[in-house]
């Protein structure tokens, strides 16, 4: 095996390490109440798990299925199984975990391109869609025959309409280009060491956003691995810190590490035992990880525009 360089920070797990870890998977056999899964990596079919789960116990769900429609996730292969066999798969997944949502709970949805073509008119089958949001993925080869394909969709919906969004907890940090003021004052701006600034509303295009790259401690080999500041952003704003969060695909642990560093509740289901001792090591190391004290006072990441 090829020596990691001392810049190389991408997590693994030895194979003393995926033991002690694996103790601590969880794996759902008959019904549970929600206290057996609070804090708790799940393994197992996520369709065979959802079953076993409690009614009405998400507050915000974070759904990041396979997509990859040229790929084998989980044992399926959507490209062979057509368009129409992903609808209907994606159909039964959101029928399925319906029942596990509470009447306000608020569920993003993330997807490529061309998933977020089919998934569309699903979602307005059983949610309000409210939004779409764009993200830049900067990562990945060019094209000379095409447009370099280096964004994601995540669709933000609701059960219904009464929901939670902070709106203060998710405002950029921008520059004032033309500075106003009223009776001499700044207006909804001020004068800092390196120019004018003012805190905006968010949109639903995001450029400030860093893929996890070998020299990030928050890296794995998961191969659809999302940013802790992308899903730092969808807690913010649609959870509040006694809620639920709840994450079906729950990958090499994203979800839930960013949960627990924001002191929310959480659960996630993951088919593969590596990466449930992915989110399990990184879950331990929250506990020294000094970027906790950035999430809840919302400085480091959110409060300037420029990627970390």
């Amino acid at each position: 095996m090829k020596q990691k360089t001392s810049r190389n920070q991408t997590l693994s797990c030895n194979q003393a390490e995926m033991d002690r870890l694996a103790t601590d998977i969880v794996y759902l056999k008959s019904p549970v109440d929600i206290n057996a899964i609070r804090g708790k990596v799940i393994s197992g079919d996520t369709f065979d798990v959802i079953k076993n789960l409690p009614k009405h116990f998400v507050d915000l769900l974070i759904l990041d299925p396979p997509y990859n429609l040229s790929k084998n996730y989980n044992g399926l292969s959507f490209r062979e199984k057509g368009k129409d066999q992903y609808q209907q798969w994606f159909h039964q997944l959101l029928a399925d975990l319906i029942p596990t949502l509470k009447i306000k709970a608020t569920i993003y949805i993330c997807a490529d391109w061309k998933t977020s073509i089919l998934i569309a008119p699903i979602l307005e089958n059983y949610f309000h869609v409210r939004s779409r949001i764009t993200w830049e993925r900067e990562k990945g080869r060019g094209s000379k025959s095409n447009w370099k394909n280096n964004t994601e969709d995540i669709w933000f919906c609701t059960v219904s309409n009464d929901y939670h969004f902070d709106t203060d907890s998710v405002k950029l940090k921008r520059k004032v280009i033309a500075p106003y003021k009223a009776n001499g004052k700044p207006k909804d701006w001020q004068k800092e060491k390196n120019g004018n600034y003012r805190l905006t509303y968010p949109s639903n295009i995001w450029t400030d956003i860093t893929i996890p790259f070998w020299s990030m401690p928050e890296n794995t080999t998961h191969p659809t691995q999302k940013p802790e500041k992308l899903i730092a952003k969808l807690i913010l704003a649609s959870s509040a810190p006694s809620n639920f969060i709840f994450d079906p695909f729950l990958g090499s642990g994203t979800t839930a590490v960013v949960a627990k560093k924001l002191d929310r509740t959480f659960c996630g289901i993951e088919l593969n035992q590596e990466y449930c001792c992915f989110a399990l090591k990184r879950l331990e190391m929250t506990a020294n990880d000094p970027t906790i004290q950035g999430y809840t006072n919302n400085i480091f990441w959110e409060r300037n525009s420029l990627r970390y």
